[in-house]
């Protein structure tokens, strides 16, 4: 009788010993997620802070004003004079 409870012991502690293990285990996991999870909610809101950055960068590079002065002055376009605009028509028959 006493081996068998001996064994009994044996195992109990033996499963407490493994689900504390467990729970250990579980926990330094979760731990380890969490703060991965911190990391990418900070690199999300960064990237959220540069888009809207860079779309504002883009609306300052893309007014109209600015897009024409840069035609005038790097590629000497002008605004075509009367006598240069040629109206064609198309005649469907």
């Amino acid at each position: 009788m006493k081996a068998r409870s001996a064994a009994a012991v044996f195992v109990l502690l033996a499963m407490a010993v493994g689900s504390a293990v467990g729970v250990v285990y579980s926990k330094h996991k979760s731990r380890r997620l969490f703060i991965q999870l911190q990391d990418l909610q900070q690199e999300r809101d960064q990237l959220k802070t540069e888009w809207g950055r860079l779309q504002l960068e883009q609306g300052a590079w893309a007014t109209h004003g600015r897009v024409e002065r840069i035609a005038r002055e790097r590629l000497e376009m002008r605004i075509p004079r009367q006598g240069d605009v040629v109206i064609l028509s198309v005649d469907s028959q």
